[in-house]
């Protein structure tokens, strides 16, 4: 039986306000039946701090040390928190809340979409796993996460390498479309990502950041060997075409829809109102 085609699409290296506009235009022009599922990877330029939609950015994110590291800064228009987008490739999923093979649920679905990444580390020769939280304490610390950096946080059906998380995700829902987008780690600077956020005192950072070690790592620091950018691109390519049972058609977007993204972008994820107004 033929398969169900979906677009793909490699954007390269884009500004986060661009990364986000395009994403939501995707989302846009699927309500409107203009274009089939998406499947989108890409990465940051320059190297970029996101927030979830419903973070406080001035309570929570030290802005003297976003610029002391020369990063860029953006709300995402999905929850979650803090994502220090550098050393990663990051992706995003944009399918129907109908489509058949979706569940209602916004948990069942993240596990539905997150298999083509849970094949992705496959592909890579890591023995990745769905985490399920199981405790009342696990689940109790959903609700109420105390840190602002997303690999901090725990969630339903997150992936995890020996025990520690290795991809981070947020889902939306508008328009009768998932949105789902998300980091896998290929390095990371802990410190550095450490510095942007507020604590009450130097003691919790440093107690939060030594947890931090147990609970996330970053692909190369497990791996036998250096994977590259080009190389996590195919096996996740391939892993999403295979977890989703797709195909995958390259996609390049018209000069009318990106320069539809660059007023979006302009417009909205570019605006003070929009990044800093919670």
């Amino acid at each position: 039986m033929e398969k169900e085609k979906w677009l793909f699409i490699d954007s390269g290296h884009c500004s986060p306000f661009y990364n986000m506009a395009l994403d939501e235009a995707l989302l846009d022009w699927h309500s409107h039946g203009d274009i089939p599922p998406v499947i989108r990877f890409y990465g940051w330029n320059p190297a970029t701090l996101s927030i979830g939609y419903f973070q406080k950015a001035e309570k929570e994110i030290n802005f003297d040390a976003v610029k002391e590291h020369q990063l860029g800064f953006v709300r995402r228009p999905t929850g979650g928190r803090g994502v220090l987008h550098e050393h990663e490739l990051t992706y995003s999923v944009i399918v129907t809340e109908d489509h058949p093979d979706m569940p209602k649920t916004v948990t069942e679905a993240y596990k539905v979409i997150s298999e083509g990444i849970l094949r992705g580390f496959q592909n890579l020769g890591l023995a990745a796993y769905f985490s399920i939280p199981r405790t009342d304490q696990e689940k109790e610390a959903l609700k109420s996460p105390r840190s602002a950096v997303c690999f901090d946080a725990p969630s339903w059906y997150e992936l995890v390498v020996e025990g520690r998380k290795v991809a981070g995700s947020a889902q939306t829902r508008q328009k009768g479309v998932i949105l789902q987008h998300g980091s896998i780690l290929l390095d990371l600077d802990e410190d550095k990502l450490f510095s942007l956020f507020k604590y009450p005192n130097e003691r919790v950072r440093e107690r939060m950041q030594k947890g931090f070690k147990d609970k996330a790592v970053a692909i190369n620091e497990i791996s036998k060997r250096q994977i590259s950018l080009d190389e996590a691109k195919i096996a996740f390519k391939k892993g999403f075409a295979e977890g989703l049972d797709i195909e995958l058609v390259p996609y390049q977007l018209t000069a009318e829809q990106h320069q539809y993204v660059l007023n979006l972008a302009y417009e909205k994820y570019e605006s003070d109102e929009w990044n800093y107004k919670r």
